[in-house]
């Protein structure tokens, strides 16, 4: 990153951007998220510190621990897909994202994981230029 962000300003950024995300460790410990009172998935915050295995449905948690396992060796650097949900009464296209962080080196730090609504996004079509 270039420049410096203080806490306050750096928490500010972190839970204004329009993308919900969870951070795992390389030992697949939940470390923090953010947008919590809006997210899409929400969880307790009982899960810092916790395994990233008790915050998947089980029917998709095979596919997380692929995708966390090839990452850790190097096989892969992200993974995305995208779902069909409803959120407040609106069907909605989701989409999640997971990206390995590694550091300068390339060691496995951990894992990102972004979600976000891109429904609207779908839609836009033309252009809008700055303040039409």
């Amino acid at each position: 990153m270039i420049g410096n962000l203080n806490a306050t300003q750096l928490e500010a950024v972190l839970e204004t951007i329009p993308v919900e995300f969870s951070v795992v460790d390389e030992n697949d410990k939940v470390l923090a998220w953010n947008r919590h009172g809006t997210r899409i998935f929400k969880r307790p915050e009982a899960v810092v510190g916790r395994g990233v295995r008790d915050c998947h449905p089980k029917n998709s948690l095979g596919k997380v621990e692929t995708i966390l396992q090839e990452m850790k060796e190097g096989k892969r650097k992200m993974a995305e897909f995208w779902i069909d949900l409803e959120i407040d009464g609106k069907q909605e296209k989701v989409l999640i994202q997971y990206f390995a962080l590694r550091d300068e080196k390339g060691a496995y730090l951990g894992c990102l994981e972004a979600s976000q609504v891109i429904s609207h996004i779908q839609s836009l079509t033309g252009q809008k230029r700055l303040l039409d």
